[in-house]
């Protein structure tokens, strides 16, 4: 089973492959913004891949047109929204609530 550890708090956890980033956060109880709902109509759940990006799904054009507007974009910015995983990976969440 996969595990996603999330920055700056240091929290491991197991995930289902092909579950997003953002679903296995609030299932346990990590904090990430999410105004749109998980829709990729905005850009609250923002996150940095520190490692792993080859175990997560490819950024679709929509997320990428999101992603886009970003000031403190990088080049391993997703939207937890939208990434899906694949298998271990390690993420710095960039909008703590």
């Amino acid at each position: 089973m996969p595990t996603i550890t999330f920055l700056p708090i240091q929290k491991k956890v197991e995930a289902q492959i092909g579950e997003s980033i953002l679903d296995v956060a609030l299932s346990n109880g990590v904090q990430i913004q999410h105004a749109c709902g998980g829709f990729c109509a905005c850009t609250t759940c923002h996150c940095e891949v520190i490692e792993g990006n080859q175990n997560l799904t490819a950024a679709d054009e929509n997320e990428v047109e999101r992603l886009e507007v970003l000031d403190l974009r990088t080049a391993n910015s997703r939207l937890a929204c939208q990434t899906k995983v694949k298998g271990d990976v390690s993420v710095r969440i960039v909008n703590l609530d």
